[in-house]
């Protein structure tokens, strides 16, 4: 409840919140607020030339090149995106969580290998890395949260290996130590639970990397394949009807911008709020 009097005192904190839970909802309720099935072709949905509506009383946003109701497609597009962010990021940061952990209160060779692999990795840009391996594999949802999880963890355990360090070394981890505690008690009873609002603030900021990952995946061509939606493949079917059809990059680029940003004002103040050496600032 703290936190969110505190998001509540902040006006981009607020905003960002906002968005996120419109953004939420409007997932969730994909089904009853979408006007049409999102694979549905209308007869009416094109012009006589065969071009896409634009928005007016019965298409909100306007049609696709194929005569789809772009405004159920975003909806579900939502899902998508909202999906793969939970999934790929909430996994990268628990793999980066329980590897930095470990490096960290372990050291020593184990650590040493843990922490060279984690810098081998940081090597390879991780777009580059993402489309490798999103080309090696076919592409799906959970593949493609899979590729994002594989390349989004690292700095989740970078962050962690060196917030352990310093945990192993307060008073309260030496005399769990001296008095026989096992390396599992100390690791999830002492230590774990300091790194929780770490794990909560790079939780909420991955998302938006997230987003933006699976959508330049999907408009590659790469990522979620048609006909499901994903705001990056409504982008990546109408790139050719740009100048002809603008909305029908317009409103996923902007959803896409706005469900971003969001994520990234919730994540900026759950910063300030949970980390000690920023609360007073506040």
């Amino acid at each position: 409840m703290r936190v969110l009097r505190e998001i509540l005192r902040q006006p981009a904190a607020l905003l960002g919140f906002a968005i996120v839970c419109i953004v939420v909802l409007s997932a969730f309720a994909a089904p009853l607020i979408a006007p049409f099935p999102p694979e549905q072709q209308m007869f009416d949905g094109l012009t006589l030339e065969g071009s896409p509506m634009p928005p007016d009383a019965k298409f909100w946003l306007g049609t696709d090149t194929l005569g789809r109701d772009l405004f159920s497609r975003l909806l579900y597009g939502a899902r998508t995106s909202l999906i793969i962010g939970v999934v790929a990021n909430g996994s990268a940061v628990l793999i980066g969580l329980t590897l930095g952990m470990l490096a960290g209160y372990l050291r020593g060779t184990v650590g040493n290998i843990i922490m060279r692999f984690t810098d081998l990795m940081m090597a390879f840009p991780a777009l580059l890395l993402a489309i490798v391996l999103a080309a090696l594999l076919k592409p799906s949802l959970w593949i493609v949260a899979l590729v994002i999880a594989s390349v989004n963890w690292v700095q989740v355990a970078r962050i962690v290996y060196t917030e352990t360090c310093a945990l192993v070394e307060r008073d309260f981890i030496v005399a769990e130590r001296s008095l026989g505690a096992s390396h599992g008690r100390i690791i999830f009873f002492h230590i774990a639970p300091h790194l929780i609002p770490t794990a909560i603030v790079w939780g909420t900021l991955g998302i938006a990397t997230t987003v933006l990952l699976e959508a330049t995946l999907s408009f590659l061509g790469i990522g979620v394949q048609p006909p499901q939606a994903s705001w990056g493949n409504i982008i990546f079917e109408s790139q050719s009807y740009f100048t002809a059809a603008p909305w029908l990059v317009y409103y996923p680029g902007l959803a896409i911008l706005l469900t971003a940003l969001s994520f990234n004002l919730v994540g900026d103040a759950l910063r300030d709020i949970l980390d000690p050496l920023q609360r007073g600032r506040l």
